[in-house]
């Protein structure tokens, strides 16, 4: 499986959302965001911005945090290949 950073966001949006039994219309009218925009977020369809992770953490009263908290760690990024010309 490839380490998928914003369909890992969706699927915790996705948690974090329906632990207090909201739908996406309902957050979407709390947050002042789009509904079907949230829900290409909750798709991995839709890189979000840092305001909209923190005005979505404010709204369902957890910290920012608590929305990247994958569960899994982050690969290791992979080393830059040296050129040569350095």
């Amino acid at each position: 499986m490839d380490y998928d950073p914003p369909a890992l966001f969706g699927k915790r949006l996705i948690e974090l959302r329906k632990k207090l039994n909201w739908s996406q219309e309902h957050l979407a009218l709390e947050s002042g965001l789009a509904r079907s925009y949230l829900g290409e977020v909750e798709r991995g369809k839709r890189n979000i911005a840092l305001i909209n992770i923190c005005v979505l953490a404010h709204t369902l009263g957890v910290a920012p945090s608590a929305l990247l908290d994958f569960g899994t760690p982050a690969p290791k990024p992979a080393k830059k290949k040296q050129s040569g010309n350095d």
